[in-house]
């Protein structure tokens, strides 16, 4: 087996040796130069898992739009990073921000929701989607011409497309051809034998290339914490904040908490638990991002920041007082205690921010030391402040 194909955990049954060229396979994904190529791919697979033996550019981009667009919209992901003054790199970035503009699709909408927007807006669309195809529907089989020894026509879709359908019937059998059709509407057909393959073995493959993946896109998005769990929308059940919200009900029995954005008291079982900074950025549900707010404002804050002046200084006034309860209240101190094993697993936290003996400078020095720059990281990825 390739050592390619064994680091990406994509095992291959020997039985499909004698026929395909495996180890080409496992070099559609190796260099990237740009993050679409893992979606094309990942798209293909999906159709072929579905039975489908032909189809064209146009309904593979868009099911690359459907794929990706979670995550560029919800989650503020750079595909293939910025390139000069902050301008996107990526053709399929692109294409999804230019699809945002023309509807008013919400970052969760679903794939038949996405689908029929793109028909409705095909012509506005065109000149984005048809970037995508120029290349990499190409130069994803350039693993297959490595040993060929013949120069490949790189430089024209014509004697490109002609190029494959010989390589085809005379070297080894590639995983798709294409038809004579022109740019959007140019055909893309599927070989039985690789479809085969690609059937039996679909969870292996998607996995190996969600896994390259995920490591093309934190590598274009250093700054983004808990990237693998951006790719697709979340699982409400992964939410964590039932022993958060009461160890906030007690300490609302103890003192009196304001709403920082009203200003007005927060009333018991009458609030939401929210993210100072969104959740959608920082994937979790730490107890030292964590609010009672009015439930009215919670929707219209969304998964935006607030301003860091003066909500963050009201934010850490509320952190405090719960810090203080922690400490002078067995009670409360046993509510803290049971939020650990969801919401608790900041290191600094721990060993500093809840550590007795805080004052209020030190604690707010501690809170805005490690919150601010991830604030600021949000701010860069695209994250929309709000204007309160």
């Amino acid at each position: 087996m390739d050592p390619y194909i064994n680091k990406a955990n994509l095992e291959i049954d020997a039985s499909y040796y004698n026929l395909l060229d495996i180890r080409s396979f496992a070099l559609m994904l190796k260099d990237p130069s740009y993050c679409y190529k893992f979606y094309w791919l990942e798209a293909i697979v999906n159709l072929i898992s579905e039975g489908v033996t032909e189809t064209t550019f146009n309904e593979i981009i868009d099911e690359m739009i459907c794929s990706a667009w979670y995550s560029v919209r919800e989650f503020h992901i750079h595909l293939s990073g910025l390139g000069e003054g902050g301008s996107v790199r990526d053709g399929l970035e692109r294409a999804i921000l230019r699809l945002s503009e023309l509807s008013d699709l919400p970052a969760n909408a679903s794939k038949t929701e996405i689908k029929n927007e793109i028909l409705r807006h095909n012509a506005e669309l065109c000149q984005a989607k048809e970037q995508l195809t120029h290349m990499v529907p190409y130069r994803a089989l350039a693993g297959f011409f490595a040993n060929a020894g013949e120069i490949v026509p790189w430089d024209s879709i014509r004697r490109m497309t002609a190029y494959i359908e010989r390589f085809n019937s005379e070297f080894t059998v590639l995983p798709y051809t294409f038809g004579a059709s022109r740019k959007l509407d140019k055909e893309v057909r599927f070989h039985p034998e690789w479809m085969r393959m690609i059937q039996d073995h679909t969870v292996s493959i998607l996995g190996w290339i969600q896994y390259e993946k995920v490591k093309w896109l934190q590598n274009n998005n250093p700054e983004v914490p808990g990237l693998v769990y951006k790719l697709a929308p979340m699982d409400e059940k992964m939410r964590r904040l039932g022993k958060v919200r009461k160890l906030w009900e007690g300490v609302l029995e103890c003192c009196e908490i304001r709403d920082i954005f009203t200003n007005e008291l927060v009333q018991p079982k009458r609030y939401d638990i929210d993210h100072f900074i969104p959740w959608s950025f920082v994937m979790n549900d730490e107890l030292w991002n964590l609010m009672p707010m009015d439930s009215s404002l919670n929707s219209s804050k969304s998964n935006k920041l607030p301003l860091w002046d003066p909500f963050f200084r009201k934010f850490s006034g509320n952190q405090f007082a719960l810090y203080q309860l922690i400490q002078e209240k067995p009670g409360i101190h046993k509510l803290y205690e049971s939020c650990w094993r969801d919401n608790l697993h900041s290191i600094w936290a721990g060993q500093e921010l809840y550590r007795p003996g805080n004052t209020r400078e030190t604690f707010d020095a501690i809170l805005q030391t490690n919150m601010q720059p991830i604030y600021e990281s949000a701010k860069r990825q695209g994250y929309e402040v709000w204007m309160r």
